[in-house]
């Protein structure tokens, strides 16, 4: 297959996103890969992996699409997923096949545009981009930039959107009519039923993290919930 042949390969299909903080036991390459291993068992289409070292041993063990990030706290600068291109060439490096970035409107390093960031993850690399976007304004600019799919995945998680809270059904409708590319919903969906009401609204596929894999924020809310003391 081509390089834009996995974005074909997720239609109307389910990724997982298995990731885990950096202070978790789950943070470590082989359980990822085995998080990901599972969910492609149990009928997942493709998954989502942050890091090069995630990346490369879930590449080892399975053939699906995989998007990759690398997340970066940069001083002074608020996008974080994969946001220089150096951090794009060592995702794709490690096995990714489509590269996930930041597309807000938020400023880049090295005064790098979207458009530039863009063009050359499919110049240099020869992989098509998912941009995360947080507003219909973003999702427009990513689509113009030459993104070749557009996730909600940063609805909620942006100082112009922190009052909101995921999933972004609105966003999604607004994407999937006002777009000509497809359009990941990612983010907030917590149940299979979700899942189907995002594909219901024209949802190209449906990320989901933290519902399936986020064994520490899930552990973390019931015993919140029930007031365990250890």
């Amino acid at each position: 297959m081509t390089n834009y042949d996995s974005i074909q390969r997720l239609r109307h299909g389910l990724i997982v996103s298995c990731q885990a903080p950096a202070d978790s036991p789950l943070h470590e390459p082989m359980v990822i890969a085995a998080m990901a291993q599972a969910s492609v068992n149990n009928g997942a289409l493709g998954v989502r992996i942050d890091t090069p070292n995630h990346i490369n041993a879930v590449r080892q063990r399975l053939t699906v699409p995989i998007i990759g990030l690398w997340k970066q706290v940069l001083p002074e600068y608020e996008v974080y997923i994969t946001p220089q291109f150096h951090h794009a060439d060592a995702v794709a490096k490690a096995g990714a096949d489509i590269i996930a970035i930041d597309a807000t409107t938020r400023n880049r390093p090295d005064g790098e545009t979207m458009v530039e960031i863009i063009a050359r993850i499919h110049q240099e690399l020869d992989k098509p981009v998912m941009a995360d976007v947080d507003t219909i304004e973003a999702a427009i600019a990513a689509c113009a930039a030459g993104a070749d799919i557009v996730g909600t995945t940063l609805f909620g998680y942006t100082a112009s959107t922190k009052h909101l809270c995921p999933p972004g059904w609105d966003l999604l409708t607004q994407m999937v009519k006002q777009l000509d590319i497809p359009v990941i919903c990612e983010g907030g969906v917590s149940s299979p039923q979700m899942a189907r009401q995002a594909l219901d609204l024209g949802a190209y596929a449906v990320v989901v993290g933290t519902a399936i894999t986020g064994i520490d924020s899930l552990v973390r809310g019931y015993v919140g919930e029930l007031g365990v003391r250890s």
